[in-house]
């Protein structure tokens, strides 16, 4: 998960920031499974990946940003590794924090991916189909904008 954090916020191509997303993603959903938690890993597989990765991958590639539009950032490893010592502190207590809590979640009674799902579609319907609407609207809106700069300097030449 580390490293696919990191390929996705140093890489300067989107495309590859995308790959390392999807290895992050990866990464959490066996973190899901060592958990022995096979639900919510299939979920990770299915959703984030499955789902999310490929509909900004899509995003991506109908954009297809040009290395000349990407931004100009000279300090961007400094600000990574400023902002990575900044937070580490922060983790770090919030690590202890929750190490040191009672463990009353052992005591509660597993939920199998039967009742799971018939929750997820029966009380969280509304919710899920809003977020997928939500992305939806983000892909088209990422397109629309991309094929208006382009139609600008088809004009301009």
């Amino acid at each position: 998960m580390i490293v696919g954090s990191f390929a996705m916020i140093s890489n300067r191509q989107t495309v590859f920031s995308a790959f390392g997303f999807l290895v992050a993603m990866i990464g959490l959903a066996g973190i899901f499974a060592l958990l022995n938690s096979q639900f919510l890993a299939i979920a990770q597989i299915m959703v984030s990946v499955g789902a999310v990765v490929v509909f900004s991958m899509l995003t991506i590639l109908t954009v297809n940003a040009k290395e000349e539009n990407l931004p100009h950032e000279p300090n961007k490893t400094k600000w990574i590794l400023f902002t990575s010592l900044l937070v580490a502190p922060f983790t770090l207590l919030l690590y202890k924090v929750l190490a040191t809590l009672p463990n009353e979640f052992v005591q509660l009674e597993t939920i199998n991916s039967k009742i799971m799902g018939k929750v997820l579609f029966s009380e969280w319907v509304l919710p899920f189909e809003i977020l997928s609407i939500l992305l939806l609207s983000a892909m088209v809106g990422a397109i629309v904008i991309a094929r208006k700069s382009k139609r600008k300097e088809r004009r301009r030449s």
